[in-house]
């Protein structure tokens, strides 16, 4: 008995904890207001990346975070926040990432494009 409820996936365990989780990182986004993001927006944006690894004991705690390197060792990743943003909003909202050029005051910078489309 007790075996199989070591047994059990954290999936099964902790739903709940892992859907508030992801609505909390849906919350820092505004996803539900706003959809699309710049890499450029969001290197420049310390509020949303403080926010989302503030989030790795939880994610630690209710999600098998062996294919999520970003909170094992999240050191080791240049934009660990990024992954953390990218791996549990999949199940919630299709990413599309594409290339794209802003200007920043009269300069253009190369970046890459996020689109979260709901599921």
């Amino acid at each position: 008995m007790i075996l199989s409820i070591l047994m059990r996936l954290k999936s099964e365990l902790y739903k709940k904890e892992q859907e508030e989780i992801i609505s909390k990182i849906i919350t820092i986004l505004d996803l539900e207001n706003k959809n699309i993001y710049t890499l450029y927006e969001l290197d420049n944006n310390e509020q949303i990346q403080k926010n989302v690894m503030e989030l790795i004991p939880e994610i630690r705690k209710y999600f098998a975070f062996n294919n999520l390197k970003a909170v094992g060792e999240p050191t080791k990743r240049k934009r660990p926040w990024l992954s953390i943003i990218k791996q549990l909003t999949k199940n919630s909202y299709e990413l599309l990432s594409e290339d794209c050029r802003i200007s920043n005051n009269g300069k253009e910078i190369r970046t890459h494009q996020y689109t979260f489309t709901k599921l």
